[in-house]
């Protein structure tokens, strides 16, 4: 019998749908070293995930980090991997690999992200909204957001569980609390540099839809989950550079929003799908048509906490991402704006649709 210590490595990847989902699969690893080196790659079946056609289906695994595996425990491990071509170079679906580029271009900068994912738990049984009724609606807003009790406050069992989830995984969630909408609830990760942020969002969000899976509770990131005056779902960023968080950095924070503002159109065609049903003026929105940012104002495009304000320096809050943001395209969208000479959506036109 072999002495060699059995590992189950659970390899993650984002699929090619539009918004991007979240596949995996298991894989027995015998006498792994605890690095990164030495987990192998693996293949899947790229034409079951809208990555390949049938008749040249293989895509290709390539971890990029990994974790202890809360749900199984120890010795066991969630692989986060990027997706390759049979050539070794990054699949269209792949967006890290060009967060990855425009990171390392912009390393002086010394770029930090957080990422505000707000989310909303449907009952997998009624497809309605966790503790709604099954005719009519729950009582107007106004008492849920960071409510308590029973009749303020649904899912919290589950949003604990992937609380202590993350933090056994060693993730840097910072934060959790209910939203405005009642089954609605927020997560916070970072602030960490743009990969590390982004990838760290992947597999939070992969875990919650993991323990979801034992309550049969589906973890939604659309960012209207219900019609009408209900709250919708972002993901809000927040961002800053070196020079802004250092004395003075208000001036700096000011001039980035006015880039932002500039390229308004072109950061929301990557922000997310379906943002203009949320991005509408209402709802702690500003509309998807205009670009406006303002101090502790949260109808605007772009807050600038008022602690920042305050203080003179700090980071900037862009509320217009969507639940369903891709980490990867918003941080290289910010970047590239704030820190480049300008983002173009084109960077990312082979992306799947």
């Amino acid at each position: 019998m072999s002495s060699a210590r059995k590992v189950l490595a659970e390899y993650i990847w984002l699929d090619g749908y539009q918004p991007q989902g979240l596949r995996s699969k298991t894989k027995l690893l015998e006498g792994f070293k605890g690095r990164l080196e030495s987990l192998p790659e693996w293949s899947f079946d790229g034409s079951s995930t809208k990555q390949a056609d049938g008749h040249d289906s293989d895509c290709f695994l390539k971890p990029i980090c990994f974790r202890n595996d809360p749900i199984r425990g120890t010795p066991h491990i969630l692989v986060l991997c990027e997706v390759l071509n049979e050539s070794g170079e990054p699949h269209d679906s792949n967006t890290r690999s060009i967060l990855s580029g425009s990171a390392e271009k912009h390393t002086d900068q010394e770029a930090i992200f957080g990422v505000e994912q707000e989310y909303t738990l449907f009952d997998r049984h009624t497809n309605r909204p966790l503790g709604w009724p099954m005719d009519g609606f729950p009582a107007p807003q106004g008492p849920y957001y960071c409510g308590v009790g029973a009749d303020k406050v649904f899912g919290r069992a589950l949003v604990e569980e992937h609380l202590r989830a993350c933090l056994a995984a060693d993730l840097d969630l910072c934060g959790i609390n209910a939203e405005v909408m009642p089954a609605q609830w927020e997560f916070q990760i970072g602030p960490k540099g743009a990969i590390e942020t982004a990838d760290q969002l992947w597999l939070a969000r992969w875990l919650l839809y993991r323990l979801g899976e034992n309550r049969s509770i589906v973890a939604s990131l659309h960012p209207k989950p219900i019609e009408g005056d209900w709250n919708g779902a972002g993901g809000h960023v927040n961002f800053s550079t070196k020079t802004m968080r250092e004395s003075g950095g208000i001036d700096v924070i000011k001039e980035a929003c006015e880039k932002l503002g500039k390229l308004h159109a072109e950061h929301i065609s990557v922000y997310g799908e379906n943002n203009d049903k949320r991005l509408t003026g209402k709802h702690e929105t500003c509309s998807i048509k205009q670009f406006r940012y303002g101090v502790s104002d949260r109808g605007a495009s772009i807050r600038i906490p008022i602690f920042t304000a305050r203080d003179g320096f700090g980071y900037l809050e862009d509320r217009r991402p969507a639940a369903n943001l891709d980490p990867y395209m918003v941080f290289t969208a910010i970047l590239e704006t704030v820190c480049g000479n300008g983002f173009d959506p084109n960077i990312f036109k082979d992306r799947p649709h």
